[in-house]
């Protein structure tokens, strides 16, 4: 029997448990920024507001951007949700995996090396998305910290 671990479980989870791949070794989609533009093209579209594209790569393993756009309604955002899973999936992009779309102030689609959050303004800013992604935590302060006594 060899010596390599067996995990269960679907390649997303594998690639989970395996960590984070150093940006050097993994080879980007060539489509990402055409599925970046029918992603905010539609959300322009469908009268999304504060539409905000955050780049990831280099920062996280799981995508590559992040969009993040705000809905008035429940029934705006789980639209919305749908045209955007329509239109991939017309472009080539057919497992888009989408999480509360049966009515919720979040709404959130898997588009592989791209991530959608679709919120309600409440739950937009309770969550803050933006402050834990932006770019402003990767410029390192201008001062030290000063020390604790």
């Amino acid at each position: 029997m060899g010596s390599a671990v067996q995990v269960p479980g679907t390649p997303r989870k594998k690639a989970a448990v395996a960590g984070p791949v150093s940006a050097e070794t993994r080879e980007p989609d060539p489509r990402v920024e055409q599925f970046l533009e029918i992603i905010t093209t539609s959300l322009e579209d469908d009268k999304a507001e504060d539409i905000v594209v955050i780049d990831l790569t280099g920062r996280a393993s799981f995508a590559d951007r992040m969009v993040i756009a705000t809905g008035l309604a429940d029934r705006q955002i789980a639209a919305m949700a749908a045209h955007i899973d329509r239109k991939l999936g017309e472009a080539g992009l057919k497992r888009v995996l989408t999480e509360g779309a049966n009515g919720s102030d979040w709404v959130l689609l898997d588009a592989g090396d791209i991530v959608v959050h679709l919120f309600k303004a409440e739950a937009r800013a309770l969550y803050g998305l933006e402050r834990m992604w932006g770019a402003e935590l990767d410029v390192p302060p201008e001062a030290p910290a000063a020390p604790v006594e």
